[in-house]
């Protein structure tokens, strides 16, 4: 199996008031977690970013306030504190341009010694779009369109140096770019930087099996894991792929305790510990789309129908929002229907508001004694669920300390993870073999 390291900054369900918890933003946070992924063996670290700040109800959001730094920055620095780890930047096609990011890829690649990888993001969203001259122009249905193209032109600028070191000039004219010139970078040496994509959607999963190396995906469950493995690898062969050129990496949280009673128990102190009451009314509030501040967290559920179209949070996706085909708010997973479901469930249980959103968002995918985890992990592998999984714990940034020193030593001895790396590229841990030179 493949693993990868999720670092844990800004998001709703990094535990901030646990003693333990550092900086999201110094370097030593970022280089703690990323020397426990390369001693575990880990097959790269991986940074979200987010391009603006977010808010909700006209505020920057309390997770954000002490900033969002850019990834490959990081990442740069990080290549010179481990030797083997592959580094993966999340970086926007949207407000980004192929020279400038192919360049900066291509350079962290040189500096780690072929370790970069780039998930592949997109963004229609107008509120980050103001961020940029272009603003929020690019239509929701264009985003794929747009990557798909800027992803072709990079490798175009990758492949602009041959194997032994003569620069070509390059030249790509097409709907979303027309450039020409040098690149400045040679070839790296592992020949292109790995691609991430990162999404769920029918355009996210085509796209994915056309130009992805790795899907970074969310599945809950084997048998939807295993509906979702069956479907992206059976859209490679339209592109002349064979199944083993897309490695598919579903987002993962693990709990773990001597016992699997213990870790129960911890996952449920931890979940307690993610929906503050300041959290649940927060998280309400993107469900219902409107100022919850009255309610009491620990009473009942609020007595109000959700706001259509509610633009209370901006630069987030809103609790409940359908998907792109369906704009239909009371579909399955609109918000009337989620509200409908809560408050069903609330009754049934005598959940108060609090325990509801408890209840029903927060879930962690494995937990267990450690050989629990350990067998659980190697059965979506072996049931054909994943690939591997990139693991986003719940702590910044020791959170990972316990999975490493505990569970990779099982997974290591059954023989379902390595035990020391074979290779020194992040094409070599994967199992992918460099690209073909298409100069």
């Amino acid at each position: 199996m493949h693993l990868a390291a999720h670092f844990p900054g800004v998001n709703n369900t990094t535990v901030w008031a646990d003693p333990r918890s550092r900086s999201q933003i110094e370097f030593s946070s970022f280089e703690h977690l990323a020397r426990t992924a390369e001693r575990g063996k880990f097959d790269f670290f991986f940074l979200a970013e987010g391009l603006r700040l977010r808010e909700h109800n006209g505020r920057v959001h309390d997770l954000d306030v002490v900033g969002r730094p850019e990834s490959l920055t990081v990442l740069n620095a990080l290549a010179a504190v481990t030797e083997k780890l592959g580094l993966a930047a999340t970086v926007n096609a949207t407000f980004n341009e192929p020279y400038e990011l192919a360049r900066r890829l291509a350079t962290l690649d040189h500096l780690s010694a072929g370790r970069a990888a780039w998930n592949v993001v997109t963004s229609s969203d107008a509120f980050t779009g103001e961020n940029f001259r272009r603003g929020g122009y690019l239509d929701r249905a264009d985003r794929y369109t747009r990557a798909a193209e800027f992803v072709a032109t990079a490798r175009e600028l990758w492949d602009s140096w041959t194997p032994d070191g003569t620069s070509r000039p390059f030249t790509h004219e097409g709907p979303q770019f027309t450039i020409s010139g040098e690149f400045t970078v040679p070839r790296s040496p592992q020949g292109h930087p790995v691609v991430i994509q990162a999404g769920d959607s029918d355009e996210g999963r085509e796209f994915a099996a056309s130009a992805a190396d790795i899907i970074f995906t969310r599945h809950g469950t084997l048998e939807a894991g295993r509906i979702f493995y069956a479907d992206v690898k059976a859209r490679l062969a339209a592109y002349g792929r064979q199944s083993d050129s897309l490695k598919i990496m579903p987002g993962v949280t693990v709990v773990t305790g001597d016992t699997d009673a213990e870790a129960q128990e911890n996952a449920a102190e931890i979940r307690r510990q993610q929906v503050s009451p300041q959290n649940a009314i927060l998280t309400a509030e993107q469900i219902w789309g409107t100022d919850l501040s009255a309610y009491d967290p620990d009473g009942p559920l609020p007595d109000i129908d959700p706001v259509p179209d509610s633009e209370i949070t901006q630069g987030r996706v809103r609790h409940g929002d359908p998907s792109p085909s369906s704009r239909l708010r009371s579909s399955r997973g609109g918000p009337i229907s989620i509200v409908a479901r809560w408050r069903a469930l609330a009754e049934a249980k005598g959940l108060s508001l609090r325990q509801t959103v408890i209840e029903t968002t927060t879930r962690q995918s494995f937990i267990g004694s450690p050989a629990t985890v350990a067998a659980e992990l190697t059965a979506f592998v072996d049931e054909r669920a994943a690939d591997g999984f990139i693991l986003v714990p719940h702590l910044t940034p020791g959170g990972l300390d316990d999975f490493v020193d505990r569970v990779v030593p099982l997974l290591q001895e059954s023989g379902a993870f390595r035990s020391e790396y074979t290779g020194s590229t992040l094409r070599s841990h994967l199992g992918l073999p460099e690209p073909v030179w298409k100069g």
